[in-house]
Formats: structure tokens, C-alpha cells, sequence
């Protein structure tokens, strides 16, 4: 018997819970009442405005001058690639005077070298020529 009752008490107080669980909803549900701000309040909303627009300003100038940095750093960098390109083709016009001078000299003296030759051949010829 003491076990019945303790169920009955229990469904009771679910059944209980549930009526406190439905009147919630539906009050929830209810009409609300807006509040007029008070004066402080209004001026600390104005603040807020203010606040948020100089950020928004602040954060904009940043951005711009993010970007200008970011131009300049580009130009600099190009700069340096066509200085750094210059110099290559420097040193490759150099390089290759230096090749054409020692071909020519190089050369100059293969000329004289045969040239030489030749005469000496000449003379051995001519030398061979007079014994006979």
C-alpha cells in the first residue's frame, strides 16, 4: 500500500511539473513591455556609435596604409629585379669581350705561328735548293 501511494505521489508531482512546464511556455509566449532608455543609457549608446565608427575609420587607414606599403614594397622589389638583370647582363657583355679578345689573340698568334712556319719552310727549301 505504502508503494502506491508513493507511485501516486510521484505521478502527481510529474503531472505537477508538467502544468509548471506548460504555464512557462505559455507565459513566455506573453506580451512584453520596451522600456524607454534612460538618458545614460542613450549616452552611452551614442558613445558606443562614435566609438565603433572611429575603429572603423582607424581600421580603414590602416588598410590604406597597409596597402601604399605594400605598393611600395612592390616597386622596390621590381626595382631590384631590374638592377639585378642589368648587372647580369653586364657581367654576360663582359664575358663574352674577354672570350672575342682572347679568340683574337689566340688567333693572331696561330696566324703568326703559320706564318713563321711557312717561312721557315721556305728557307729549309731554299737551303736544300743551294747544297744541291
Amino acid at each position: 500500500m505504502a508503494f502506491l501511494n508513493l507511485v501516486n505521489n510521484l505521478s502527481n508531482i510529474g503531472n505537477f511539473g508538467a502544468r509548471i512546464a506548460r504555464n512557462r511556455v505559455v507565459s513566455a509566449v506573453g506580451p512584453r513591455f520596451i522600456q524607454q532608455a534612460s538618458s545614460k543609457q542613450e549616452a552611452a549608446c551614442d558613445n558606443a556609435k562614435v566609438a565603433v565608427k572611429e575603429g572603423a575609420n582607424e581600421a580603414k587607414k590602416t588598410g590604406e596604409n597597409v596597402k601604399d606599403m605594400a605598393g611600395k614594397a612592390s616597386d622596390a622589389a621590381q626595382e631590384m629585379t631590374a638592377k639585378a638583370k642589368q648587372s647580369a647582363q653586364n657581367t654576360w657583355d663582359s664575358a663574352k669581350e674577354t672570350a672575342q679578345k682572347a679568340k683574337d689573340t689566340v688567333l693572331g698568334k696561330a696566324d703568326e705561328s703559320k706564318e713563321a712556319i711557312k717561312e721557315n719552310a721556305e728557307k729549309i727549301k731554299q737551303s736544300i735548293n743551294t747544297k744541291n
